[in-house]
């Protein structure tokens, strides 16, 4: 009898530790958190595009970060295949990030930040910046389409701190 009722327990258990795991793969916890949204690893090409190559940057292109939770400029525009240096420039007194992404799928990383808000991002498309310093990203948008930036800091995101990249 215990055989039967321990058995599923340890199964279930078994469970709950690789979906957790699995989870937790592309995240480390801690000040030192690193990783991304499952969805959006940027290991390989996504919906807006793939790490570029500093060598072949067409431009750079510089974002201020402030702490009215606004980026200048909000919207970029770029044209499909180019490659661009993103200089993100915090001008604030407060930590802010630089993450590019779908719509959806800065939504759901905004909400993974909210349970884990000391996350720092360690993927090509997402950069952590403390007040007065600047950070970059590489990109090559590969497909047209309208995408967004955003800092997924707990509060940010939702005070409006998004942008929008536009690809020709």
């Amino acid at each position: 009898m215990k055989n039967r009722i321990l058995r599923p327990a340890l199964l279930c258990a078994a469970a709950l530790f690789a979906i957790a795991a699995q989870a937790d793969a592309g995240h480390e916890h801690g000040s030192a958190h690193a990783g991304a949204h499952a969805q959006d690893t940027h290991d390989a090409d996504t919906p807006y595009g793939r790490p570029g190559d500093a060598a072949k940057a067409q431009r750079t292109v510089r974002v201020v970060m402030s702490d009215t939770m606004r980026f200048d400029p909000a919207t970029i525009t770029v044209r499909r295949g180019e490659t661009v240096r993103f200089v993100a420039a915090n001008g604030g007194r407060l930590e802010h990030e630089f993450v590019l992404g779908t719509t959806a799928s800065l939504k759901a990383h905004a909400e993974e930040m909210r349970a884990m808000p000391d996350m720092q991002h360690a993927d090509p498309g997402a950069v952590r910046v403390a007040a007065g310093a600047s950070g970059e990203i590489v990109w090559q948008f590969t497909e047209a389409g309208s995408f967004e930036f955003g800092c997924l800091i707990p509060g940010h995101f939702e005070a409006g701190m998004v942008g929008k990249v536009v690809v020709r």
